[in-house]
């Protein structure tokens, strides 16, 4: 029996299968156990290491004001960069030829430099405006990098699953009259949206994680910096390392399942009813006559 996919797995196929899968698992309890030891003989599992994160001081005082100052940023920079790149990623696809070549200009530009730099040159013009103070001047500074940086690849990203839908769709929108404009919002973008959901949610990922560039270079009391904060009253490096990381791997887990559950949703949403329309259901366009 065989699959759409793959040939279904015969007996020795199986059996090969098993064996990988307890070798993979004694691998991996080799390399927990190699660490655990590791760690054990550099005095890093010594209970006073540890015993501020059982305390409320350590995650009142550090660690939550981080993950808020984290989230708050990666938040703004998603919430501006998603139509940001959606409106370049439409531009690019534009039938006028001056609204393509600068909406690709635009694009490249910013997908082409780092986006720490741009961090950095947010951050010395924003020291040369009067307006801004210097305690909200970081938080621009990193929202405004992630924005420019992430805004020019989820605008390829765009680009990308628009043209990877079948003409026919174009042409069949085209067929009953719908205008360019109303083709791209009533008919590809919603079947596009499904594609790109995933390349999508990994971007959003990178903007939470690059979040601590921000608390590196410039100051920006993100959850990484009031790690080091933390670290160097508790004398605790590697294991505010490690509860860190589980931190933003819970929140980048988090993140992911929301997508996967949304992308599902939707999925079940564009299935078809398989209802028959009557005559006097369907509304004709007098254009496509």
């Amino acid at each position: 029996m065989t699959s759409v996919l793959y040939d279904t797995p015969g007996p020795r196929a199986k059996q090969r299968n098993v064996i990988f899968s307890v070798v993979f698992f004694v691998l991996l309890a080799l390399l927990l156990w190699w660490v655990w030891q590791t760690m054990d003989d550099k005095n890093q599992l010594t209970w006073a290491l540890w015993k501020p994160f059982t305390q409320s001081q350590a995650w009142t005082t550090y660690l939550l004001p981080g993950l808020a100052n984290t989230l708050k940023a990666a938040a703004l920079a998603m919430v501006i960069a998603l139509p940001l790149g959606a409106f370049f990623g439409i531009a690019r696809l534009s039938d006028h030829r001056w609204v393509r070549a600068t909406a690709g200009t635009v694009v490249e530009f910013f997908r082409s430099i780092p986006v720490l730099l741009l961090m950095l040159f947010a951050n010395e013009l924003y020291v040369r405006s009067s307006g801004i103070s210097s305690e909200e001047r970081p938080l621009y500074a990193v929202v405004t990098g992630l924005v420019l940086y992430n805004a020019s690849v989820l605008a390829e990203i765009v680009r990308a699953g628009i043209l990877s839908l079948p003409k026919g769709q174009t042409e069949a929108a085209m067929a009953v009259g719908l205008r360019k404009g109303q083709t791209m919002t009533n008919v590809l973008l919603p079947q596009a949206v499904t594609a790109m959901l995933p390349a999508i949610v990994s971007q959003l990922v990178v903007i939470v994680k690059d979040t601590a560039l921000g608390g590196v270079m410039l100051g920006f009391t993100e959850l990484l910096n009031a790690r080091q904060t933390l670290a160097a009253v508790y004398a605790n490096v590697i294991p505010s390392f490690i509860v860190v990381a589980v931190i933003y791997i819970v929140l980048n887990f988090l993140l992911t399942s929301f997508a996967s559950w949304l992308e599902a949703r939707l999925r079940r949403s564009k299935k078809s009813t398989g209802a028959v329309l009557g005559e006097d259901t369907v509304e004709v366009n007098p254009a496509a006559v």
